[in-house]
């Protein structure tokens, strides 16, 4: 499985110049470390063309928060909650970005 890990510069607020380049390095730096470090064991998980895509960015708390945005099984997209939830992320929970999920679109009324 390839595991794919997006750190969402781009958010719903905008910081000043100075901490927002801070944050997205922190931002991109807490993307790599979720991919290599507590996701690594996904490469051996499934079929070589599988994949699983997790964007990661700031709430306007500036907390992390995280989502899975394509299909997986259900068993793999829990141990992501379970491992992102122990480093202190929070569960996205927006209809704002426009994912395909199931063969559909969330749009806004999905959370």
């Amino acid at each position: 499985m390839v595991v794919t890990v997006l750190a969402i510069l781009e958010t719903d607020f905008v910081p000043d110049k100075a901490l927002s380049r801070l944050m997205n390095g922190r931002l991109q730096q807490a993307a790599d470390e979720l991919r290599d470090q507590h996701l690594a064991f996904l490469a051996d998980v499934g079929e070589r063309n599988d994949d699983i895509i997790i964007y990661i960015s700031y709430n306007p708390k500036y907390k992390i928060r995280f989502r899975v945005v394509n299909d997986v099984p259900s068993k793999i997209e829990a141990k992501v909650i379970d491992i992102c939830g122990m480093l202190g992320y929070l569960h996205w929970q927006t209809g704002v970005l426009n994912v395909v999920r199931n063969l559909g679109i969330a749009g806004e009324g999905e959370k």
